[in-house]
């Protein structure tokens, strides 16, 4: 019975917050009229949101078909947004003295702890070989 009142009594809030987020909505779209896309707009929104969708897929996508859809001013903030990123990109690649040091100390390591492991394997191999031989003559 609590279950079922206290379903009840949710479903009223939810329905109430549904009414008035209508509400608002309406209010919104009052106040904030939209105007009707041309059939031009709607084609050009259409192939811009596809152009989106392969970028997010990480597909590439042709600089002339961004030349196509975007208009003069948003393909000049594009170039100058990627060059930023060029830019960014080729700062990055410069690693502090500090991080170069580390990188070449950990490089050097490794190829250490490589070389340890493999001599420790050959030594193992030699004595089990050996203990194969020593079993055979014993026998």
């Amino acid at each position: 019975m609590y279950c079922k009142k206290m379903s009840e009594w949710y479903d009223s809030q939810k329905n109430s917050s549904s009414k008035f987020r209508n509400l608002l909505q309406k209010q919104i779209e009052k106040a904030n009229p939209r105007r009707q896309l041309t059939s031009e707009e709607e084609k050009r929104l259409a192939k811009l949101e596809a152009i989106a969708e392969k970028l997010k897929r990480g597909e590439n996508v042709q600089n002339r078909q961004l030349q196509t859809w975007l208009s003069e001013d948003e393909y000049e903030q594009r170039e100058y947004e990627w060059q930023e990123q060029l830019e960014l990109r080729e700062e990055l690649k410069d690693k502090p003295s500090d991080l170069k040091r580390y990188d070449e100390k950990l490089r050097l390591t490794t190829i250490a702890q490589k070389v340890t492991a493999a001599k420790a394997s050959t030594r193992l191999q030699r004595s089990s070989t050996t203990s194969v031989k020593a079993f055979v003559k014993m026998h």
